[in-house]
C-alpha cells in the first residue's frame, strides 16, 4: 500500500469517522460502530504476512510487567481519587453507591467489550499499519495516543479528551514495549474500571460537559 493511501485511511479511520461520529445530527450507538472498526482493523492485521499475529494476546510479558502496571496504576489511582474528593465530591464513588449490580457488570464486561477491540485498533493496527509514514517509535505512541483521545470528543467534554490521551500514551508505550496487546489491554481495563468506579464513568458514558 503507497504511503498516500495509508495517510487517506489514517485520516479517515482516525479522523473522520470521530468528527462525524461527534457532530451526527442523530444519536448512534458506540459500542457497535467500536466492533465494526475492531474487526476492519482485526480483518486487516490476519491478512498483513508482515504482522505477527501472537501480538494479539502474548501473555508472555505480563508477569515481568505487573509491578510496574501496578505501581502506576495506585499512583495514578491516588491521585485521581484526591482530585475527584477535592474538586466533585459528589462524585465520589457514585456509580457503586447508587447501582452496584450495574457496577459490577460494567467491571466484567468493560475489559472484553471496550478495552480489547479500542487496544486492536489503537494499538495493534494503528502501531503497525502506520508504522511506514510515522517511522520513529516515539512519533508512533504520539500519534497513536492522539487518535485515541481524539476518538473521545464524542462524549462532548474535555475531561475525557485529556484523560484518555495520558492513558493512551501510557497505554501505547507498554504495548510497544512488550509487543503484548494482552498486557496493554490489562493496564487499559484497570484505569478505565477506576474511572468508572470512583465517579468519572459519566464523563465517558453520556458527556457531561465539565466538573461541578
Amino acid at each position: 500500500m503507497s504511503r498516500a493511501t495509508l495517510v487517506i485511511e489514517f485520516l479517515l479511520l482516525f479522523v473522520a469517522m470521530p468528527l462525524g461520529y461527534r457532530f451526527s445530527p442523530r444519536p448512534i450507538p458506540p459500542l457497535p460502530i467500536l466492533w465494526a472498526a475492531a474487526i476492519y482493523c482485526y480483518w486487516q492485521l490476519r491478512r498483513d504476512p508482515t504482522f505477527s499475529r501472537s501480538q494479539l494476546w502474548n501473555t508472555g510479558p505480563f508477569v515481568s510487567q505487573l509491578p510496574s502496571i501496578l505501581l502506576c496504576f495506585v499512583i495514578c489511582a491516588v491521585l485521581v481519587g484526591i482530585a475527584v474528593r477535592l474538586f466533585a465530591p459528589d462524585l465520589l464513588f457514585s456509580f457503586v453507591r447508587s447501582n452496584p449490580g450495574f457496577w459490577a457488570v460494567v467491571m466484567i464486561l468493560y475489559p472484553v467489550l471496550s478495552a480489547y477491540p479500542q487496544g486492536i485498533i489503537y494499538r495493534s493496527f494503528l502501531m503497525h499499519r502506520y508504522a511506514p509514514i510515522f517511522p520513529s517509535g516515539t512519533l508512533l505512541i504520539l500519534v497513536s495516543a492522539s487518535a485515541f483521545a481524539l476518538m473521545h470528543i464524542i462524549f462532548r467534554n474535555p475531561l475525557a479528551v485529556a484523560l484518555t490521551f495520558a492513558g493512551g500514551l501510557l497505554f501505547a508505550w507498554r504495548y510497544k514495549a512488550t509487543g503484548s496487546l494482552f498486557t496493554s489491554t490489562v493496564e487499559h481495563a484497570l484505569y478505565g474500571c477506576w474511572l468508572f468506579t470512583i465517579g468519572l464513568g459519566q464523563y465517558f458514558y453520556h458527556g457531561r460537559i465539565a466538573l461541578k
